[in-house]
């Protein structure tokens, strides 16, 4: 048994190679091998957002606060509020991040393994995430 109490690990500043605004990273858990799971509390002011990416494994999201967009590629995008819960299959292009004028928080669950937890790729343009919000329904 491991516990980890509140307050023990520092908040990290996400990595603006992969989100656009202000982002922060709170680690819930990062398991050791064999198992894979990994979860992270993701706070993002207004109009921040992560960058297109997939995950090889898949990931969930949990919204906890606040109002967010969600978009896969080829596809509008959605309004995420609390309690909504998102299973985004292995390989799918996605982005997601608050609203433009609201904060929103969620948990980010996926599993880590050799082929990492994340593949990062281009970021979400102003144009297109003002067409997101926009059209989100």
């Amino acid at each position: 048994m491991e516990l980890t109490r509140a307050g023990a690990q520092e908040s990290m500043r996400g990595n603006s190679a992969y989100f656009t605004g202000s982002v922060w990273l709170d680690r819930i858990v990062q398991a050791p091998a064999p198992a894979r799971v990994r979860a992270l509390r993701v706070s993002f002011e207004p109009g921040a957002r992560t960058a297109w990416h997939t995950h090889p494994l898949g990931q969930t999201l949990h919204v906890l606060t606040g109002c967010g967009l969600f978009q896969t590629e080829g596809q509008g995008a959605i309004v995420i509020r609390p309690g909504d819960t998102i299973w985004i299959p292995p390989g799918e292009k996605h982005w997601h991040g608050a609203g433009p004028t609201t904060t929103m928080v969620h948990i980010a669950i996926q599993e880590g393994g050799d082929a990492g937890e994340t593949n990062w790729l281009e970021q979400v343009s102003e144009a297109d995430y003002q067409a997101a919000g926009a059209s989100a329904g």
